[in-house]
C-alpha cells in the first residue's frame, strides 16, 4: 500500500479490525457471507478507504484495511457495520430468527495499528492463514 494523499494531508494509515455478529451467531455463512464482502468493498469505495485483506468467517470478520484520518476508526467501524447490518437485515430475514433484538454486530471490537513488531505482511499472514485454518491446522500467532 502507498502513500496517500487527500486535501491537505499525506497518510500511510492501516487497521486490523475484527468483530463479530450478536451473541457470535455463525450467520455469516454462504449468501450472507458473500454479501457482507460484497457489502464492505461498497463502503470502502465510496468513502475513499482501502481494504487491503478481508475474510469473513461464519462468527467474525477480519478486515486490514487504510482510510484517510478525516475518520476515526469509531466511525468507519460504525460505517461498515451499520450499513452492512441495515442491509442484511432486509436481504436476509432469516436472520432475523437467529438474532433477537433487532441487533447485527456486537457493540464491541477490536482494533490494531501497522507498527514495528506487528507489520503489514504479519496482519495479512495471520488472516490468510485464518482462512486456511478453517480448513485445518494449529493456531498461527502474531508474534
Amino acid at each position: 500500500m502507498a502513500i496517500r494523499r487527500a486535501s491537505h494531508c499525506v497518510y500511510d494509515t492501516r487497521y486490523h479490525l475484527v468483530w463479530a455478529p450478536k451473541y457470535r451467531k455463525w450467520v455469516l455463512q454462504g449468501a450472507v457471507r458473500e454479501r457482507v464482502r460484497e457489502l464492505f468493498g461498497e463502503i470502502a469505495e465510496h468513502h475513499g478507504f482501502e481494504i487491503e485483506e478481508l475474510e469473513v468467517d461464519k462468527d467474525h470478520v477480519h478486515v486490514f484495511l487504510s482510510f484517510p484520518p478525516k475518520y476515526s476508526i469509531g466511525q468507519v467501524v460504525g460505517l461498515l457495520r451499520a450499513v452492512s447490518a441495515r442491509e442484511i437485515r432486509a436481504g436476509f430475514p432469516e436472520v432475523r430468527q437467529q438474532l433477537w433484538g433487532g441487533e447485527f454486530w456486537e457493540d464491541g471490537y477490536f482494533v490494531r495499528t501497522v507498527g514495528d513488531k506487528v507489520t503489514a505482511d504479519v496482519i495479512k499472514k495471520y488472516i490468510r492463514f485464518h482462512e486456511a485454518k478453517k480448513r485445518g491446522g494449529d493456531q498461527l500467532g502474531l508474534f
